[in-house]
């Protein structure tokens, strides 16, 4: 069942949020921006300096292990935002690639701090600017990212990441649990670890939020992303509901029609900032979007569809 919410955009207020579930991968060396285009399903070597993209890092079966906020700072350098729960295997990983390329990779989350930044102090850094973009000022880095959409109405969002001695942005303290709600509601999110090697990035969404270049060159688990884009239609997507029960990433979700198989799986959820339940990205086939979503078994809690904040790219 598909159903409209009723929210206000006070719900989802301006300020300034920490992350402390976030980390930070360092890549640095004349080989880093060449080294991470050959793994990332994303352009790095054609990426600008002080500009982002979002990239995953996939298996030979094109599942992905882990996904970034790329940001260049320097010619020879770029910076990996993700999920602090991957960050130990993740560098183990990308540490196994670099043989010969003149690159060293290194857990720099000390050295920079991060915020998130809504409604007002977003736009005041970032104006009208497109996911992705980056700002540079004195050291520090700011990214948009998608707008969450609260009802009708986009609420602005900015990544701020900057070296640790730097003084944060002020404004309105909003707690980390907000900026996850924010996060559900903008449609994209950075992959964690109960789902590491659940999803190729189409079943994410990825490939309609700019995060997957299907004219580069190869990297792990290209041919596969390729393939599920280019042949046939895509039968896994990502989808917004709202939930009165609570749920967590890698939970299954099932359908009235199948009491056996799970038909879905909880990406990210969070509690509505008023209270009124839980709202959370759930992947699943489009046929049980259909006929419906249950949690825990096929008799569950119904989830309710809302509207996505973004077009998928076979409807623009």
């Amino acid at each position: 069942m598909r159903t409209e919410t009723s929210l206000s955009k006070s719900i989802l207020p301006s300020g300034v949020a920490t992350l402390p579930h976030l980390a930070v991968i360092q890549a640095q060396g004349e080989d880093a921006a060449n080294f991470l285009h050959n793994q990332l399903t994303n352009d790095v070597l054609l990426l600008p300096v002080g500009q982002s993209r979002l990239a995953a890092f996939c298996s030979a079966k094109g599942r992905i292990q882990a996904s970034f906020v790329v940001i260049k700072t320097a010619p020879d350098t770029v910076l990996l935002v993700m999920n602090l729960d991957l960050l130990a295997q993740t560098l183990k990983r990308l540490s196994m690639f670099v043989l010969r390329a003149k690159v060293k990779l290194s857990d720099a989350t000390s050295q920079w701090q991060m915020r998130g930044l809504l409604g007002n102090n977003a736009k005041a850094m970032m104006g009208e600017g497109a996911p992705w973009q980056g700002v540079a000022v004195d050291g520090a880095h700011t990214v948009a990212l998608y707008p969450a959409l609260v009802g009708d109405e986009p609420v602005p969002r900015a990544l701020w990441l900057a070296p640790s001695s730097q003084t944060p942005p002020s404004g309105h303290e909003v707690q980390p649990e907000i900026w996850l709600w924010s996060d559900v509601m903008s449609g994209v999110t950075l992959v964690s670890k109960p789902l590491f090697e659940t999803f190729v990035p189409q079943m994410l969404n990825y490939e309609s939020v700019g995060a997957v270049n299907f004219k580069k060159g190869c990297y792990p688990g290209q041919e596969i992303v390729a393939r599920s884009q280019f042949r046939g239609t895509l039968k896994r997507r990502m989808a917004l509901v709202h939930s009165p029960v609570e749920l967590i990433a890698g939970q299954d979700v099932f359908t009235p029609t199948d009491a056996e198989q799970p038909s879905a799986t909880v990406v990210l959820s969070a509690a509505r900032p008023d209270g009124q339940g839980f709202d959370a990205l759930v992947s699943g086939t489009l046929e049980s979007q259909q006929t419906g979503w249950r949690v825990g078994h096929s008799e569950g809690t119904c989830l309710d569809l809302m509207k996505l904040p973004y077009p998928l790219l076979e409807d623009i």
